[in-house]
């Protein structure tokens, strides 16, 4: 699969002023005697981004087909290509005959997910502790990150390649001490300085915003929420 991947990456570049150094990389790729432009007449352009292994369907233990997904401008494709292995100590490939190029699947249908009973008040004490957390949690700052973590608790943080610029949604479902909650956070993002500004309000000095989502396991500690661990977010609910 990884073999098909390389491959596809140079099949699915070329333009006409290209075209010689495109049948020079192929050539690594090709069984004896292909084509060594592998269909194309030398016009036209295409270009293809995110090229990755995707299924593999095998013959027996010597040929298989392999699809490879990538995106090419506003579309997302399969290209198949049949690949032979030697099955020796050697252990070569070689595409073996014409890829094709075939339309990706749709994106499933995923059914809305029931929201649960939310706790509001246990929210509203979280949000301030929250937006302290994701404030540190960004800058990198060690000892300020350490006051909303967990006791005998330590995490990792961004060391300041994001900013903070607002809590944008906390769910935090009815429970004890020990929730697991949701967050929908936005980052400024840098503008391409070395160091974001300080200023996240400022869209110019900040160069955008991104909204992202975490579950957080929070730990209720006296009278305040500690972060005991963060993790990406799952589907969303509502």
């Amino acid at each position: 699969m990884a073999f098909a991947a390389q491959f596809a990456g140079v099949y699915l570049n070329f333009n006409p002023e290209d075209a010689a150094s495109r049948s020079g990389k192929l050539a690594a790729f090709l069984a004896a005697g292909m084509d060594p432009q592998m269909g194309w007449d030398g016009y036209g352009k295409l270009s293809a981004v995110a090229i990755q292994p995707y299924d593999i369907e095998v013959s027996d233990a010597q040929n298989a087909v392999v699809s490879v997904a990538f995106q090419t401008g506003p579309r997302r494709m399969i290209l198949t290509v049949p690949i032979y292995y030697s099955g020796d100590s050697s252990g070569r490939f070689a595409v073996s005959g014409r890829p094709a190029v075939l339309p990706a699947p749709a994106p499933a249908d995923v059914p809305q997910a029931a929201a649960p009973e939310t706790d509001d008040a246990a929210a509203a004490e979280l949000k301030p502790q929250l937006e302290g957390f994701f404030k540190e949690y960004a800058s990198g700052d060690t000892a300020g990150l350490q006051r909303y973590v967990a006791a005998g608790k330590s995490l990792p943080s961004f060391g300041g390649a994001f900013t903070f610029s607002q809590l944008k949604e906390v769910v935090v479902p009815v429970g004890g001490a020990t929730r697991e909650i949701q967050a929908v956070v936005v980052w400024a993002v840098p503008n391409g300085s070395a160091t974001p500004s300080p200023d996240a309000t400022d869209p110019a000095a900040v160069g955008g915003t991104l909204e992202q989502a975490y579950r957080l396991t929070v730990e209720k500690q006296g009278d305040k929420w500690f972060v005991a661990d963060i993790r990406g977010g799952g589907r969303s609910v509502g």
